[in-house]
């Protein structure tokens, strides 16, 4: 009896050591990869034609069509900026980056995103819905894709920003690498 409570005593120690040592966990796979680039030009009081988007409020007596001082801080702003494929803003769209953020610190240039790619190609019908902040001085972002329709129905995963171009205050355009974790 004693020779047979070791060797289950054995076995339940490794057992228990095995099981207790660090694992690598296995790294999660995208289910669904796309890049897309979206194009956006702020009002700015003489380009109503070209304006995809606009300040829609600001500080106390600001000026809607000039970007506050200290960093924006306090500006919101609504966008439905064109969708590409790659980064030629005279490329063909395919679909609408459609929301708003919002300048909510201080100290740096930080907006907080919530919007929508409103998707309608050949390739792609839906929707793809983003919230989350949006460090600007940060080389790439990641923000959260929280849901979508369609082709995109009940998918959420992580879209990493990076900023492709910018021009002044007024013009940028945005690399965004949506990666879904999770899609139905």
């Amino acid at each position: 009896m004693g020779a047979r409570n070791s060797i289950v005593l054995f076995f339940f120690m490794l057992f228990a050591l095995s099981s207790a040592s660090p694992r690598h966990k296995n790294k999660y796979k995208p289910c669904k990869h796309l890049v897309l680039y979206f194009h956006e030009t702020v009002y700015n009081g003489t380009n109503v034609a070209d304006a995809t988007s606009a300040i829609v409020a600001a500080p106390q007596g600001a000026n809607l069509t000039i970007l506050a001082p200290q960093n924006y801080f306090g500006n919101i702003v609504i966008f439905n900026d064109p969708i590409t494929l790659d980064n030629n803003i005279h490329s063909k769209p395919v679909g609408r980056a459609q929301g708003f953020y919002l300048y909510d610190t201080k100290d740096t240039i930080t907006a907080w995103f919530g919007f929508s790619f409103i998707l309608n190609s050949t390739d792609y019908q839906g929707s793809i819905n983003f919230i989350g902040p949006n460090p600007v001085f940060e080389k790439t972002r990641d923000i959260s894709v929280v849901e979508g329709s369609g082709d995109f129905f009940m998918h959420r995963g992580v879209a990493t920003l990076r900023t492709d171009a910018f021009e002044g205050k007024y013009f940028f355009k945005l690399r965004v690498d949506i990666k879904f974790y999770e899609c139905w």
